[in-house]
Order: structure tokens, then C-alpha cells, then sequence
């Protein structure tokens, strides 16, 4: 069986917004002229791009996957051994952007990650995201005994 996690937008919240304007622009102006697809392919590349993860839970791997025009995914499988562990960390995640009259707007995200470590106890790469500490805790026991992988605490 093979889980799927999204774990963020490629550009940030920001970026997906614009991306989706000059798509939405693009799709428009296309009925007019052929220019409008212009703006359509960089509005599509940016506004639906994410990262995403795989789990295979059968065949014991993961795969960290950049997905290009939210639908293209393009990564590579890694075999899960006995040694690796996984862990909890605290994600802060904060983006910002300027308007043309010099105002910010800051979005923070902060949410809580199941991050596969190697044995060397260095990051390989983030399995899931959770909103809550005690549901990453949750998953956390879930993901590691399905995997035969020891946590870190």
C-alpha cells in the first residue's frame, strides 16, 4: 500500500495565489489571442507546483517528489533500512510578500513533521506534516512500526 502526504506549495501561499491569477489571466486572454498563453504555462508552473511524499509500506521505501505543474512528479525511491529512525520537528515556516505601496504581508505556518533520519542521525527528508503534536505523535508510532524503523525522541 503506498500513502501519499502533501507536504507543501513549491512557491509558498503567495506564490500559489499569483501563480493562479496569470493562469486564470492566461486561460482568458487566450480566447482573444494566443498570447495569452504566455501566461498561462508560468501561471500553471507556479501556482499548482508542491512537494509530496510516497510511502510504500510493502517494499519499505520512500520517495520525496517535487510535483511540477501539480501533477508531474519527479523524485526518486530510497529503501528504507533497519538503521534509519524518524522523529518529530517543529516546523516554522514563514513567508513574505510586498505590495507596490510598500505594505508586507507575513503568513507563518507552523506545523510539526515526521523527518526521516539516516544512522548518523542526519535529516534525509521530511515523511509527513502535522497540524497538532499529538497527532504527529500519533502517525509517528503508526509510520514506525509499519516500517520496522526505530523513533527518535
Amino acid at each position: 500500500m503506498i500513502k501519499r502526504n502533501k507536504l507543501d506549495k513549491t512557491f509558498g501561499p503567495i506564490g500559489k495565489s499569483a501563480g493562479i491569477v496569470l493562469f486564470v489571466s492566461g486561460l482568458i486572454m487566450t480566447y482573444s489571442s494566443l498570447v495569452g498563453l504566455i501566461l498561462v504555462l508560468p501561471g500553471a508552473l507556479i501556482g499548482f507546483s508542491s512537494t509530496m511524499t510516497f510511502v510504500d509500506f510493502d517494499k519499505k521505501r520512500v520517495k520525496f517528489s517535487n510535483n511540477i505543474f501539480g501533477i508531474i512528479p519527479i523524485g526518486k525511491w530510497m529503501t528504507i533500512q533497519s538503521d534509519m529512525k524518524i522523529g518529530i520537528k517543529k516546523s516554522n515556516n514563514a513567508w513574505r510578500g510586498y505590495s507596490k505601496s510598500n505594505r508586507t504581508v507575513d503568513i507563518t505556518d507552523i506545523d510539526y513533521r515526521l523527518i526521516l533520519y539516516d544512522s548518523n542521525d542526519k535529516e534525509i527528508m521530511p515523511i509527513q506534516k502535522s497540524k497538532t503534536l499529538d497527532s504527529a505523535k500519533l502517525n509517528l508510532d503508526k509510520i514506525s512500526k509499519e516500517l520496522g524503523i526505530s523513533v527518535i525522541e
